[in-house]
């Protein structure tokens, strides 16, 4: 972490020596915060119990929205109602942020489908990584008869095959 003066609080971990190594969790919420996956990679501490932590995180990312909601110049007519999910390139969002210690890349779909990836903060842009990761929920998840929507995501051949795409980029 940096202040103002430029002096290095808590240095950066290094960057890992394996690639493939950087992809910590992955969230996936549907519009009513309810988490349909999730997958854990590289996470070395667990303090809370599941359901804490994706509420945790859901709440999190409902509270940078409206941040960024906030934040946005437009004027109050144009910003419609916070919470509401927006197309791409639609009104004010974020798309990651970064910590000494992670970095969480965020993507919203047209139909409300949240995927949260987080990473080694060294990690570069990852939007057209999480939008084909988007592409394999639709393929793999939306597309199989035998789901039903809003139920978690069980699907082995989904799971797999994010895995080894996540283990790829990440």
């Amino acid at each position: 972490m940096q202040f103002f003066g430029g002096s290095e609080i808590s240095p950066s971990p290094p960057a890992p020596a394996a690639p493939g190594n950087n992809g910590h969790m992955m969230y996936v919420f549907n519009r009513n915060g309810v988490c349909l996956l999730y997958r854990e990679w590289n996470r070395p501490l667990r303090t809370l119990d599941a359901q804490q932590d994706h509420k945790l995180m859901f709440g999190l990312l409902f509270s940078l929205k409206s941040l960024t909601a906030k934040m946005d110049p437009t004027s109050a007519a144009e910003k419609g109602n916070l919470g509401m999910p927006q197309l791409p390139g639609q009104g004010c969002s974020f798309h990651s942020f970064r910590t000494n210690t992670y970095k969480l890349n965020f993507m919203e779909s047209p139909s409300g489908i949240k995927i949260i990836l987080v990473t080694h903060p060294r990690t570069g842009d990852l939007r057209e990584s999480l939008k084909r990761i988007y592409n394999l929920y639709v393929d793999y998840v939306v597309k199989n008869p035998l789901y039903t929507p809003g139920s978690p995501i069980r699907c082995e051949l989904f799971n797999t095959t994010l895995d080894q795409y996540v283990r790829g980029i990440a």
